[in-house]
């Protein structure tokens, strides 16, 4: 709220064939409001001084409305107090009341200024023409309120109100950008979730189904592969249309039988948990995705011969024993997502020595999973084993 109020109004002009339109209609509504002050200055009879100072006065003031937010903080401030010397000038070159064109000014200044500082003004104005007038009236009275008010407390009042609302359209503007781009960022974080997991246990069904029958084993074995390959084509379209709705929730128990079959396809040893009914009921949901991206990793990258996975209450862990470096592999890096970590360090790599090395960066599976893990308050950890193999763990403590 502090910052709101001293902070100085910025934007910048829309851009596009209609809002230039609209951008020249504002242009001539701002011109309109000036009729009726400067009248006087291009009345017949009128010097060619007064209708050069009030045409002065106009192109400022149109300037200031229509460009002045886009400029900074000093050139605003002399833009300002020229305004308020042609603002004097103007009435004073032909004979009109000196206040005239104050309201004009103080409306700029409310466009322009922090809002404290526009308030601030507009007071001391407001004091000072109340003294004026009292000292002309020989004494104050409830019928020197109404000029103050039109002169100087109204025109603030409605440029504050409608800079208000200029801002809040934009910020408006930005919030649905900003969901928009997090919208696309959840489903493409999804969709890799879902087509690298399929496509990878698709393709190594019908590698396995192929190998059968090159080797002239039972037609039976190879046709049970290929439907496999059938039902995964089914089941990954209808994840897809899931994921793009924005309903798809993964079933622990159904990423248990899916990396199963994905394992004993890519003719990996399996060692997997039962079920995953001992963890806990928030954790099941990232442990899913975890459970996918690791074994999908450890089946296009590790070149291991054995996984084995473990659950607990609240960790779970993806163990293979791959000859695969932590230059090829897509976990070799470290990464550690906490629920107090800012949305940038999603994923933390080691430094300067895994770069030098080669190593690759963490893809975005590595780092939609530790996304999903933060959101829960869970940490998510890569790495090669000191024996030999992977290690990709997610736990929360």
């Amino acid at each position: 709220m502090e910052r709101a109020w001293s902070s100085w109004p910025s934007w910048r002009p829309e851009r596009g064939a209609s809002r230039r339109w609209r951008w020249a209609r504002g242009l001539a509504v701002l011109a309109g409001l000036l009729v009726w002050p400067l009248w006087e200055a291009f009345r017949p009879g009128r010097g060619p001084l007064a209708v050069a100072l009030a045409l002065a006065y106009a192109a400022s003031w149109i300037a200031a409305m229509a460009y002045g937010v886009t400029w900074a903080p000093r050139a605003r401030i002399a833009l300002l107090v020229w305004l308020l010397a042609l603002g004097v000038a103007v009435p004073a070159a032909h004979g009109g009341e000196p206040p005239a064109l104050l309201g004009f000014t103080l409306s700029a200044a409310a466009w322009l200024l922090p809002t404290a500082w526009a308030l601030l003004l507009a007071a001391a104005a407001a004091v000072v023409r109340l003294l004026t007038l009292s000292g002309a009236a020989g004494g104050l009275s409830w019928e020197l309120i109404p000029p103050v008010l039109t002169q100087i407390v109204t025109p603030v009042a409605v440029l504050l109100l409608i800079r208000l609302l200029v801002q809040l359209g934009r910020a408006n503007k930005e919030i649905e950008a900003l969901a928009t781009a997090a919208e696309r960022e959840r489903l493409a974080r999804d969709l890799h979730d879902v087509l690298g997991h399929s496509l990878t246990t698709i393709t190594a069904k019908a590698g396995l189904a192929r190998r059968l029958l090159e080797r002239g084993a039972d037609p039976g074995q190879a046709l049970a592969e290929v439907r496999d390959v059938e039902r995964l084509s089914r089941q990954a379209h209808a994840e897809i249309r899931a994921t793009v709705s924005g309903s798809r929730r993964p079933s622990l128990a159904a990423e248990l039988g899916g990396v199963r079959a994905a394992l004993r396809a890519a003719g990996i040893e399996a060692v997997l948990p039962e079920s995953g009914d001992e963890v806990a009921e928030e954790l099941r949901e990232p442990f899913a995705y975890v459970l996918r991206e690791g074994v999908t990793n450890v089946i296009r990258h590790s070149g291991a011969t054995r996984c084995e996975v473990a659950l607990s209450g609240t960790c779970l862990e993806i163990r293979d024993n791959g000859p695969a470096t932590a230059a090829t592999h897509p976990s070799g890096t470290t990464a550690v997502a906490t629920s107090a970590a800012p949305a940038t360090a999603a994923v933390a790599t080691p430094a300067s020595a895994a770069t030098a090395a080669g190593a690759r960066p963490p893809g975005s599976g590595l780092a939609g999973l530790a996304e999903r893990l933060r959101a829960v308050g869970g940490v998510l950890e890569a790495g090669p084993l000191p024996q030999g193999g992977f290690l990709l763990r997610a736990s929360r403590a």
